[in-house]
């Protein structure tokens, strides 16, 4: 069985940092098309906004990828991308719009903004294990029928169905 993080539902949550408004939309995206699909969708909302900066982990959490939109290299994408890989959740696209309010918050203001916009959309959407099960028809004999039960206790299985016959079948 393999299990991985995810999140519960898709959210938006939205902050000022000096004058400058900030709003992290998070979805769930199992493939690269989910996430530029969504990308697309931020943009076209947000379209007079000055930055849509994005990140995202989709598939077994190999496949990741990020965008400053214009902010100055390494201030905008790569942090949103670095709370992503940092809370362990796979599956899921940020994307950080900034409407400029007319101060420059510098490069260190810029690293903080966008953590923080992607640390609330994850903390918004909440977090969910996610297990991968698979379905076994085992039949074993029943001087075996014990150590089995505790094997599969041991991998974090369930025995879903037991039918005592000629031999213990368990599910």
């Amino acid at each position: 069985m393999s299990r991985f993080l995810t999140v519960l539902e898709d959210s938006s949550a939205e902050y000022v940092e000096k004058r400058s408004r900030f709003i992290a939309n998070l979805r769930h995206c199992e493939t690269e098309e989910e996430a530029s699909a969504f990308l697309s969708e931020m943009r076209t909302k947000y379209w007079d906004a000055r930055h849509n900066v994005f990140a995202y982990c989709v598939g077994d959490g190999s496949l990741c990828r990020f965008s400053d939109d214009g902010e100055p290299h390494g201030t905008a994408g790569k942090p949103v991308l670095d709370v992503i890989i940092g809370s362990e959740i796979k599956n899921i696209a940020i994307v950080v719009t900034r409407y400029f309010g007319g101060v420059l918050l510098g490069a260190g203001g810029l690293v903080r903004a966008y953590t923080k916009g992607a640390k609330i959309a994850i903390d918004a959407a909440g977090k969910s294990m996610k297990r991968v099960w698979t379905v076994l028809y085992l039949p074993c004999p029943y001087t075996y029928y014990e150590r089995v039960k505790l094997e599969v206790a041991a991998f974090d299985g369930i025995i879903r169905n037991t039918q005592f016959g000629a031999e213990v079948e368990l599910e």
